[in-house]
């Protein structure tokens, strides 16, 4: 298997030819058009067009879920988006903040970076900034957002727990996260699990799901709570690359599942300190 490095670098390269893609040419690989599955990369997404703040231009359909439509995102909110992209989640959360609030997005990708500024000059939002970075170790100071969200990012960074405690750093007390993403219940078949089309189409990167949620936990968040689940599909066509008619048959009626889950979880509130002598009894 690649190390750490090599598995960034491989979704890096990726996702900046997805960038420098047209739309219609990033739908048509990713079978937008119905015909066949050829790729994984947008298998699993939602549709965004009925949110506020939505541009499709902005939308790549690389997601696997809707995470802003859960992040209880109030006026004057500083949100920050993790894999920002083009910029899909981050205008949706705009609209969600207004004018007194700020949006960060981050990614590593230069591609998704510029294309997202693109966008964001094109809509005129002076409160909308897209950030080159890891999101291990994202380039903003500690305890400044109100929100965190994210799509279908973590599953494909190596390192998930230093992620979260990054997005625990950044948090305000009493802010929170809701994220999108990737998990198992069970084990994938080793062919899927080291194809690194699998891994840059956020299947192989998944990890099992109470691991996911257990490493919320220890990362000091509370409130913990999964605001949806569904269940991921991957077509024939895709899994027929890497498994055997007889491998697909008992991938089908086993008892593995791929799901895509919206986590929400809280950073605590810090204490306040006594304002007087013997107020805290």
């Amino acid at each position: 298997m690649e190390t750490e490095n090599e598995l960034k670098e491989m979704v890096r390269q990726k996702y900046s030819e997805i960038a420098l893609q047209d739309k219609e040419t990033n739908a048509a690989s990713c079978c937008g058009s119905g015909c066949c599955s050829t790729e994984v990369y947008n298998i699993m997404n939602e549709d965004y067009t009925q949110l506020d703040g939505y541009n499709p231009d902005a939308d790549l359909a690389l997601g696997c879920g809707m995470p802003t439509q859960f992040a209880k995102i109030k006026a004057g909110d500083v949100v920050i988006d993790l894999g920002s992209g083009a910029g899909n989640d981050c205008f949706v959360a705009r609209a969600e903040t207004g004018e007194a609030g700020k949006v960060i997005g981050i990614d590593f990708t230069e591609a998704m970076i510029s294309k997202a500024r693109q966008n964001a000059e094109k809509l005129g939002f002076h409160n909308v900034e897209f950030r080159l970075g890891d999101i291990e170790h994202m380039p903003v100071s500690a305890n400044i957002a109100d929100v965190v969200v994210s799509n279908c990012v973590l599953n494909l960074v190596p390192n998930k727990l230093a992620v979260i405690k990054d997005i625990y750093r950044v948090l305000k007390p009493g802010g929170h996260f809701s994220i999108s993403d990737v998990v198992l219940i069970g084990n994938l078949p080793d062919q899927l699990k080291n194809k690194a089309e699998m891994y840059a189409g956020c299947v192989s990167g998944a990890i099992q799901r109470d691991t996911y949620l257990e490493m919320i936990k220890i990362s000091g968040f509370q409130d913990i709570t999964v605001q949806k689940q569904k269940v991921i599909t991957i077509p024939d066509d895709i899994l027929s690359k890497y498994l055997s008619a007889a491998e697909l048959a008992n991938f089908k009626t086993g008892d593995m599942g791929i799901f895509s889950i919206t986590v929400y979880a809280q950073k605590p509130l810090e204490k306040v300190a006594c304002c007087a002598p013997g107020c805290c009894d």
